[in-house]
Order: structure tokens, then sequence, then C-alpha cells
């Protein structure tokens, strides 16, 4: 099952992941994963879902009655398919290798209770662009923009549905004003840092479709403590995983090791 390059990653007692260096996961697909509080029945999809981390980690949870999971890499959708089918999830897991500004007809339209999208941080002309063709693709906006992410959740959402998002701090404007533009209100805010005394590097973010103006801001989420060990916050939310690996250790050479 496994290609020279890749290897499975465990996320609980139950589930795997397979893995590569072209495509793999970090704590910020993690921290959305649980940001997006998926129900039970929901309907969901994720958009970029890369090794399909996402829609395995709901999954192994138990949560989200149907999930999608569109990728427009075709490697990497055949390896997150092979991971679904891998863990016997192929009744509630689908992956649909496609550009996500082409749903039409693939996906059913105003009909998904979520959509998550941890989307390329870097604007076009921002940034030294990476050399391989898979952090190319996932690191800047080359082949969607955060327009056409919007706009393509606009499209799948239902009235009342919610788009969860991350993303880096400079472009929590553009994030609000796309949002705005296609009549998905925010209405969830928080900001992320390794630290206390570090700004923060990441905001993770939740608009509501056709929903009246009113956003929250939640409590600052710190990664780890002074000791460089996880903060409790970020203990919980790793435990919802059960994972074994860091059960047996919490801490900077756990994370490195484990969460590549």
């Amino acid at each position: 099952m496994l290609k020279h390059d890749e290897k499975l990653e465990w996320l609980s007692d139950e589930t795997s992941i397979i893995v590569s260096k072209a495509h793999r996961f970090g704590t910020d697909a993690i921290l959305l994963a649980d940001f997006a509080c998926i129900k039970k029945n929901d309907l969901a999809c994720d958009l970029g879902t890369g090794c399909g981390i996402i829609p395995m980690l709901w999954c192994g949870k138990n949560k989200g009655k149907t999930v999608y999971g569109v990728e427009i890499q075709e490697d990497a959708a055949k390896m997150a398919a092979r991971s679904v089918l891998h863990n016997r999830l192929d009744e509630r897991v689908v992956i649909l290798n496609s550009d996500l500004k082409e749903l039409k007809g693939k996906l059913p339209h105003a009909k998904f209770d979520l959509v998550t999208c941890n989307p390329p941080y870097k604007a076009p002309g921002a940034g030294i662009v990476s050399a391989e063709d898979s952090d190319k693709i996932a690191r800047h906006e080359t082949m969607c923009t955060l327009d056409d992410i919007v706009k393509a959740s606009n499209f799948l959402l239902k009235s009342g549905g919610r788009l969860c998002m991350c993303m880096r701090p400079e472009r929590l404007t553009s994030v609000i004003m796309s949002m705005k533009e296609n009549k998905i209100e925010p209405k969830r805010l928080r900001l992320v840092s390794q630290r206390n005394n570090t700004a923060p590097w990441l905001f993770l973010i939740e608009g509501k479709k056709d929903a009246k103006p009113n956003i929250s801001v939640l409590p600052h989420l710190f990664i780890e403590n002074s000791k460089g060990n996880f903060t409790k916050d970020m203990i919980e939310i790793y435990g919802e995983y059960k994972n074994r690996y860091l059960q047996l250790k919490v801490g900077r050479k756990a994370r490195k090791a484990h969460f590549l």
C-alpha cells in the first residue's frame, strides 16, 4: 500500500493516515479541524484537503455524516483516497480530485453545513516562491486565490452554513472583506501564538452564510509554555484525537518528531 516515500502517521489507536514529504500536515490543520466544531450529522467539505488530514481527524472522532475532501493535485488526492480505504471510511469520506473553482455539477449546491479550508498563505507576489510544485501550490496562491476559496464556499454552503479557515494575521482584513463580499459574515475569531510573549502567527476564523454582523473574539491560544511544553489548551486539542505518541511525551521534541 505504501510507496517508497510514504509512511503512516497514527491519529488515534484506530485511525492512521498516509503522508509523504510532498503531502503532509502541520499544527495549523489540527487546530482548524478542532476549531470547526463539526457535528455528527453535518454534511462537510474540506477544500484543498491535501493528504486528507481534516476529514480523517473528523471521522476518527465519529463526526460528520458525509465528508468530502477536494484536492487539485492528483497524487495528493489519490494518496488521501488510499488513506480512506485503509481505514475503511469510504462510506463516509469522499475524496474529489478537482479544481475548487469548478465544483458546479460535482458537489451539491447550497447543501453543506460546514466548509473548511487551510489555504495557501502567500498572496500573489508575496514571499519567495517554493521550488517544489507541491509546496508552491500549498503555500502560494498559484492555483486559486482567497476570493476563489470563499466563492466556492458560498456555492457549497446552505443558508446558515459555516466556513472555517486559518490564515496568517497579516491577511485578516482580506479574509473578512472576502467573506462579507460573498455573504458570509465573520462570527468567531481566535488568534494563535507560539508563546504568550510572541506575536500571533495564525488566526482561526468562522463565518456564517447569510448571518447578521456580530463577531466574537475568543481567548488567545498559546501553543507552548515558557518551558517549551504544550499548554493545557493544546494538550486538550491533541487529546481529542487520543494520539498515543503525544500521551507518552509532550514537548518540543515530540511535536517536531510527530507533526511535519
